[in-house]
């Protein structure tokens, strides 16, 4: 028998990238039954014309939406997210929200995080404005070690509106990560050293504690 070896070689490709749970260009589906919840509510919402997820957190800790069935190493993420304090929360909240990826469940999650504190892009104060994105990593480094140890290097200012909806682009190359946000061709934060190194995970809808978050059109490529 003749074996066509360009289609044996096509739908091997399509096998490999199929067995990772992500697909070049794929539009991710956000349902309800897709995600898994790490102290969150999860429910479908319409929010400012826009279908999407609404995620509220539960208690402290981690709190995220993990994208069931994701294998991501390196890449490019987009979303749309909004973020805003919850009514009646601690006026230190800030609406925080964002997206976690290279999650790895075990008995604590590890993951790699960039996320947005909406109330601070126009703030008043410079210094909060100077902290209007983040990147963290868990466990082991949180935000308020990232900035004893490091001043100004893991966070970052790009103008934000609490309650709009947001593009976020998130690009990954082993150690390395770069933050974009509402279609800006520059990023506004860029990390050098991805503290977990080169690793593959889960992606996760993630919000910080008292935020009311909305999340839609996930694109992994």
């Amino acid at each position: 028998m003749k074996i066509n070896h360009h289609l044996t070689s096509s739908l091997f490709f399509t096998l490999i990238i199929l067995s990772t749970g992500t697909t070049l260009g794929q539009s991710v589906p956000l349902t309800v039954k897709g995600l898994k919840s790490v102290n969150v509510k999860i429910e479908d919402a319409e929010y400012k014309g826009k279908k999407g997820i609404r995620v509220t957190g539960t208690k402290d800790g981690d709190q995220m939406a993990i994208v069931t069935g994701t294998d991501f190493k390196n890449g490019t993420i987009e979303l749309e997210v909004s973020g805003k304090p919850l009514p009646g929360t601690d006026t230190t909240f800030r609406g925080f929200i964002g997206l976690a990826f290279r999650i790895k469940e075990s008995d604590s999650l590890r993951y790699e995080c960039f996320y947005l504190r909406p109330t601070n892009g126009r703030a008043g104060d410079q210094l909060r404005r100077n902290h209007s994105t983040q990147y963290v990593s868990e466990p082991g480094f949180p935000w308020f070690k990232l900035r004893k140890e490091n001043p100004g290097l893991y966070e970052s200012y790009v103008d934000l509106v609490a309650g709009e909806w947001t593009k976020v682009k998130i690009v990954v190359k082993d150690t390395r990560a770069q933050l974009f946000v509402n279609g800006s061709d520059q990023p506004c934060l860029i990390v050098n050293d991805l503290k977990k190194g080169i690793t593959t995970g889960s992606i996760g809808l993630w919000i910080g504690v008292g935020t009311d978050g909305y999340f839609r059109d996930l694109r992994v490529y």
